[in-house]
């Protein structure tokens, strides 16, 4: 009997521990080219794999000693640069697959294999070849129908946390339909698999822990970061999101529990921006917490010690970033996710320079933001060098936002970036940064220290600064007061508010509070969702500037094009791209995000116009440039579609 084990990957067939390790196209495959028998669940029936061979790479071994040569591609495309990026996804319904995994899944195995399982939508042939009779129900359904008993099901469920789980669930057991499930009805479960709700699951991690979505990496590892890395099944992966717990959300240092924010981006980064599931590498960095109730949960699945800070922080976040690139190679995108500030900014300064890095809490922010308040010139009129800006918070958002606007600013109308900054004003714990206080500011802060009289309180800063737009990223909830949402409708006939802060505990303010307070006057977007407000007669529908609509389609754009660095002009692209779908339709709502229902849609614009910024800059390794990048960002995004088995 010939088995596959892990450490046997037969590397010059092309076949390795990847969830299809076929390197070559499966589009050039004829439907039976490889005669494959799958493995029994006694390995009966004249079994066989495929095993390789010093003169033929793939040759059929069977049970009873006697060998043939499959029938493959004399000339596959085999691992490299001109591979199709989304190969195991390119087969249709009339194209067959194997599903591969180390040896052909089969029977019970496959039922429990999430990259191939089907459930019942196993049809009477596939039960007959893969040994499902009996381990199935004897109906057949669709995966549509599937989609729709999901959904009943998940509906039921009063609790956020719950469906949570739910979902959770489906994905361990059923990839394709999860994906399926999360694109058809993206705007529920949006908010359901990531914020608000993957907040409380973070912080309730340690219970819920059933099974590893990802890897974790502690400072027991240190020294050996490479082979933890080898240890993920995976081998060609092209989105690593990372973390090290220390900032979630606006709930503080949850340490390892935080491993809940990478596995819901990457989650979005398939969904909403077609990347392969298996090119995706959720990371958390545990170095330790500061948060003592953690410390003391007899439930905390993290290292029971204070974080490491200076050296020895620095000293791992190295290796691993060093492992990471030897690993997956330069073109690999890593993004850091709530790092605490004094950490993301030196990680993105120190590495964006020789890797693929990424920031979402302070590019992607930024770029969603910008994006937003670009369409909403449209309605209030100007260009943004006419406004005025005012933050309440300077952290990695705040300043990240502030930092993009201005050079938005900058490009738009020549202005050198420092003229550009002072027309945006920041307020932190302390007050308006001012320039007298510049000896004590922290260095990301110190670029918005303008000459102005210190200022305690936000309305007074209101009144003083006289912005026209309001942009809270504080952290804190309720923050945008009566008094200063007030304050803005006196000066403003339509004041631009956002009130970004995650989750909706922590909003600056309510999508009421801001339409009645501004009496209905108020263009105004928040971090987390809220229901549509009315107000004297007029339905209002809030935008949500959420991360969500722009890093997956910035993610595909710079896979597509095998960027090797991340440049701000394709943050810039992302926000035009993000803002030139937002119709008239749209603002006659009050909107100034388009519908998350055309989410995979803008993505692809989004995808094509960082691709474009790519090449335009030399940036870009996958050559030659496709004519069309938007058909050619559709054609590459992962379809969670049931695959047809031999």
């Amino acid at each position: 009997m010939i088995s596959l084990h892990r450490s046997c990957f037969l590397n010059n067939a092309g076949i390795s521990g990847s969830s299809s390790p076929f390197s070559y196209k499966l589009k050039k495959l004829p439907p039976a080219s490889v005669k494959v028998t799958a493995l029994g669940p006694n390995r009966d029936r004249n079994s066989s794999v495929l095993i390789e061979n010093n003169n033929n790479p793939l040759k059929e071994i069977k049970e009873d000693g006697t060998s043939s040569v499959a029938d493959v591609d004399p000339n596959p495309t085999v691992t490299g640069e001109d591979r199709d990026l989304y190969y195991d996804a390119a087969a249709t319904d009339d194209q067959l697959v194997t599903p591969w995994s180390l040896s052909v899944a089969s029977g019970y195995s496959l039922l429990r294999d999430p990259h191939h399982n089907k459930g019942l939508a196993f049809n009477e042939k596939e039960r007959d070849s893969y040994y499902l009779r009996g381990l199935l129900p004897p109906t057949v359904i669709s995966q549509e129908l599937q989609v729709k008993k999901m959904m009943c099901s998940i509906r039921q469920y009063q609790v956020p946390l719950q469906k949570y789980m739910a979902m959770m669930d489906l994905q361990e057991l059923n990839e394709r339909l999860f994906y399926k499930l999360l694109i058809d009805n993206v705007e529920e479960l949006l908010p359901v698999v990531y914020t608000p709700t993957v907040g409380e699951a973070c912080q309730k991690y340690g219970s819920i822990f059933r099974r590893p979505q990802g890897l974790f990496i502690s400072l027991k590892e240190k020294g050996k970061i490479h082979e933890v890395l080898r240890n993920w099944p995976q081998r060609d992966i092209q989105v690593i999101v990372v973390t090290d717990g220390e900032r979630i959300l606006g709930l503080g240092d949850l340490g390892c529990q935080g491993m809940g924010i990478p596995i819901g981006k990457l989650s979005l980064y398939t969904a909403l921006g077609g990347v392969r599931p298996s090119a995706c590498l959720p990371v958390t960095i545990d170095v330790g917490t500061n948060n003592e109730q953690l410390l003391n949960d007899e439930f905390y699945i993290g290292l029971r010690r204070r974080r490491a800070t200076g050296q020895e922080y620095a000293e791992l976040m190295h290796e691993f970033m060093s492992a990471v690139k030897q690993n997956y190679g330069e073109k690999v995108l890593i993004q850091f996710e709530d790092f605490a500030n004094h950490n993301a900014f030196d990680l993105l300064a120190k590495y964006g320079t020789t890797h693929l890095v990424f920031n979402d809490d302070i590019q992607g922010t930024a770029s969603v933001v910008l994006a937003g308040l670009v369409a909403a010139l449209k309605v209030v009129g100007g260009t943004l060098a006419d406004h005025r800006f005012l933050f309440l918070g300077a952290g990695e958002a705040g300043t990240g936002i502030a930092e993009l606007i201005a050079l938005e600013i900058s490009k738009q109308t020549n202005m050198p970036l420092e003229e550009a900054r002072k027309k945006i004003s920041l307020v932190d714990s302390k007050g308006l940064i001012v320039k007298s206080r510049i000896d004590s500011l922290q260095h990301f802060k110190k670029p918005w220290a303008h000459d102005h009289e210190p200022i305690k309180k936000l309305v007074d800063a209101v009144n003083g600064i006289k912005p026209t737009v309001l942009i809270g990223t504080s952290g804190v909830g309720r923050t945008f007061t009566k008094e200063v949402v007030e304050a803005m409708a006196a000066l403003n006939e339509k004041p631009i508010i956002f009130s970004l802060s995650n989750p909706t505990s922590q909003s600056e303010c309510t999508a009421e509070e801001a339409y009645t307070w501004s009496q209905g006057r108020a263009i105004f977007a928040s971090g987390s969702p809220f229901d549509p407000v009315e107000y004297k007669g007029r339905v209002f529908v809030p935008g949500q500037a959420n991360n969500a609509y722009i890093f997956p389609g910035l993610g595909l754009g710079l896979i597509m094009s095998g960027a090797i660095r991340v440049h701000d002009d394709m943050l810039l692209a992302a926000s035009e791209a993000l803002a030139a779908q937002v119709t008239q339709e749209n603002f006659d709502k009050g909107l100034i995000y388009p519908p998350f229902r055309n989410i995979r849609k803008i993505s692809a614009h989004i995808a094509a116009s960082v691709a474009a910024k790519a090449y335009e800059l030399g940036l870009a390794t996958r050559q030659p440039q496709p004519k069309d990048l938007v058909k050619y960002a559709e054609h590459c995004m992962y379809n969670p579609a049931y695959q047809s088995y031999r």
